[in-house]
């Protein structure tokens, strides 16, 4: 087993026995380590402890999130802002198709895609010339299905394994080469006017905020419309770099997601603590 997979499969692990509160130990004999081993090895792979991890995991969510959220997220689009993380430092922009490509079905559309391993489990990422195009996770959907997704999405487009081209979304994503300036970061998406507006409002939600289906209703100018902005937030395309895993029901519940309720978790959870210092 390599060291991602360990990664993943301990953060799994204590999604699935949060409730269990497992110690150092248990975690570290799931994946066959020393608990010394572990410990670091999750460190550096996680940018936290396991026991911040389960602290965060186990702590009273729902509303108490929402709350603390609502300012930051009110202040941030009423100033167009985007927040200030390691991801935005990149300024994601998102493009949605012209009419031409909508017309022409990708015809004449260079796609190379890509598998990575990360810290949350293996990555599927997508590129055309414009921008990303589609990113999943595997172990949540596999390969077949994710390229059937993208060809349904872009039929007549020519589409090609070169994982070399889409390092840098991950790069971008995980904060990699950091002593590399970071530049603009553009997603190139194809969706319905609503979509997208949907998809550009969640842009806008800073990282380790959370916000729900009827704000991002509001934001977009269709206060009565949470459950069409659900679909949409459902037909996201983009995992993590249009950040869906921030919105969760009004009553506090964590809500669907388009790679499953647990990697949601997983998702908020790790974005919480990426940036936090860490004490071995």
């Amino acid at each position: 087993m390599l060291d991602y997979d360990r990664i993943a499969s301990a953060m799994d692990y204590l999604i699935d026995r949060a409730a269990d509160q497992p110690s150092l130990e248990e975690v570290a004999a799931h994946v066959h380590l020393s608990p010394y081993h572990f410990q670091r090895l999750f460190c550096r792979w996680a940018g936290t402890t396991p026991k911040r991890f389960l602290q965060l995991l186990t702590l009273e969510r729902g509303k108490a999130l929402l709350a603390n959220s609502r300012s930051l997220l009110d202040v941030s689009h009423e100033l167009g802002l985007s927040g200030s993380s390691r991801l935005h430092d990149h300024f994601v922009q998102l493009e949605a198709v012209t009419p031409g490509e909508f017309k022409n079905k990708g015809k004449q559309v260079q796609i190379q895609y890509g598998i990575h391993a990360t810290p949350l489990g293996h990555m599927f990422v997508a590129v055309t010339p414009r921008g990303v195009c589609r990113t999943g996770f595997v172990n949540f959907n596999s390969k077949a299905e994710l390229l059937g997704d993208l060809h349904h999405s872009w039929p007549l487009s020519v589409i090609k394994e070169n994982a070399a081209s889409t390092q840098y979304v991950i790069d971008a994503i995980f904060g990699r080469n950091k002593l590399e300036k970071p530049g603009p970061l553009s997603l190139h998406v194809a969706g319905t006017n609503f979509q997208v507006a949907v998809w550009r409002a969640l842009l806008k939600i800073p990282p380790g905020a959370i916000t729900s289906y009827t704000q991002v209703a509001r934001w977009v100018g269709s206060p009565k419309a949470a459950r069409a902005v659900g679909n949409a937030i459902g037909a996201n395309p983009i995992a993590l770099l249009i950040p869906c895993h921030r919105v969760i029901q009004q009553s506090g519940v964590l809500g669907g997601y388009r790679w499953g309720p647990a990697r949601k978790r997983l998702v908020q959870t790790w974005e919480r603590v990426r940036d936090q210092t860490i004490e071995i």
